[in-house]
């Protein structure tokens, strides 16, 4: 593991450098128990792009960092290309840039991988998650590499600093 990667003990906050301790709730978010609920939703055998791009529309200015990765991931999972253009995605996009410094490997790599699935190439949205994914590569687990170089790769977003970044880390290991 790098050495950095061992310190790492709290999610940081936002951008303006205000840590938030794991579990600290976010003034934005709803509660733990509604964010289980929501995340049922989003995952849920039955759920369909439109419900979850509903929920999003209802609720979303209220997820946490899990539910906007796994909506992003999801709506890849389930949406195809024909959902790019929806002006919901674009609003979970901005959403997911505006929390990306409060995702975790996973959900970088989770959301990362959706928008690029669906062809949701945005270079803010990308550009945001490249800063962040790059600072936290240390603690990135394999297939947390793969599927944001694919990501990457797939929505042909240049990112030179995060493949130096992934390339180095896969080195080390």
């Amino acid at each position: 593991m790098h050495p950095q990667a061992a310190k790492r003990t709290h999610r940081r906050g936002s951008r303006g450098g205000r840590a938030r301790k794991e579990g600290q709730q976010d003034q934005r978010e709803a509660s733990r128990s509604q964010q289980v609920v929501w995340g049922k939703q989003i995952t849920g055998r039955d759920t369909s792009v439109e419900s979850i791009l509903a929920l999003f529309e209802a609720e979303g200015r209220r997820f946490d960092a899990r539910n906007l990765a796994t909506a992003a991931h999801r709506v890849g999972k389930f949406g195809g290309r024909r959902v790019r253009s929806d002006r919901r995605l674009a609003a979970l996009a901005e959403a997911c840039l505006a929390r990306v410094d409060a995702f975790n490997p996973q959900e970088i790599a989770n959301a990362s991988w959706g928008f690029a699935t669906v062809g949701f190439a945005d270079d803010r949205l990308f550009h945001g998650i490249a800063v962040d994914a790059a600072r936290q590569i240390a603690t990135f687990n394999s297939q947390n590499l793969a599927n944001t170089a694919w990501a990457f790769a797939t929505a042909r977003v240049p990112a030179r600093t995060l493949f130096d970044a992934i390339a180095l880390e896969a080195i080390q290991r």
